[in-house]
């Protein structure tokens, strides 16, 4: 596939001195981009995916009458939190 180009983008100056500053070494203006560019697109799908599955088990909720209160969500979080904290610490 041919990559292509995306439109430049036109920042303040401290912006630009300020992403300069945390390059690291070997790396470009333009990788350090490409990568900020992925990354936001990833975090926007995952929260694109996390409100879906919200709706979905709202709807599901309300179809079958079935709710659990947040102290019960937060013993089962806890719970699983617990259990993967004794496996790391094996």
């Amino acid at each position: 596939m041919k990559s292509s180009t995306i439109p430049s983008l036109r920042v303040e100056p401290e912006l630009r001195q300020a992403a300069e500053n945390v390059l690291r070494e070997g790396e470009t203006l333009s990788s350090f981009m490409e990568e900020s560019l992925r990354a936001g697109i990833q975090h926007r799908k995952v929260r694109q995916e996390f409100i879906a599955r919200g709706l979905a088990s709202r709807d599901e909720a309300q179809r079958t009458g079935e709710y659990f209160s947040a102290e019960e969500v937060f013993d089962e979080l806890n719970g699983i939190l617990a259990r993967t904290e004794e496996k790391i610490a094996k």
